[in-house]
């Protein structure tokens, strides 16, 4: 897990493939909240990010997930949530997938909490559990971009 802000990249200890990325010129935090809801894929590139609104709830509603074959990065563009998450895999051979890559984990372990807001993002690596979209106060709308990068592209 890494956490950081899009305006202080060489600052967030990224690997060189993650800081290239976010180091695009369409990845800064003007660029990406200045794009349309949706799916964005630029051409020929294995990753995706996918940028929209979504709802913080209180912690007890959120479920902890974990993916075997991505990575994500959340970066908040707009509104603020918190974010618990463990350094360790739990996944379980019986936990629910409820979409593809996408684990519900039953009984998380979360070290750390962390409250994100406009421009501040977290790198949660393969079967890092992360409980997103908390609320940190009152539930609020926030718009975020999720960034989905294979595996593959970390293991170079």
């Amino acid at each position: 897990m890494i956490i950081g802000h899009l305006n202080a990249l060489p600052l967030a200890g990224l690997p060189p493939v993650l800081y290239a990325l976010l180091s695009r010129p369409d990845c800064t935090l003007q660029a990406l909240s200045e794009r349309d809801d949706g799916r964005w894929q630029p051409d020929n590139a294995p990753w995706f990010c996918q940028i929209g609104p979504a709802q913080t709830q209180q912690r007890a509603e959120r479920h902890t997930e974990y993916h075997h074959q991505w990575a994500d990065i959340q970066v908040v563009l707009a509104g603020e949530e918190l974010i618990y998450a463990g350094a360790r895999p739990v996944g379980k051979p019986d936990d629910e997938e409820r979409k593809a890559d996408l684990f519900i984990a039953r009984s998380p372990a979360h070290s750390v909490g962390i409250r994100l807001g406009a421009g501040d993002f977290a790198v949660f690596y393969p079967e890092e559990p992360h409980q997103a979209l908390c609320a940190s106060g009152a539930p609020m709308t926030v718009r975020k971009a999720v960034f989905k990068v294979p595996r593959s592209m970390l293991e170079v």
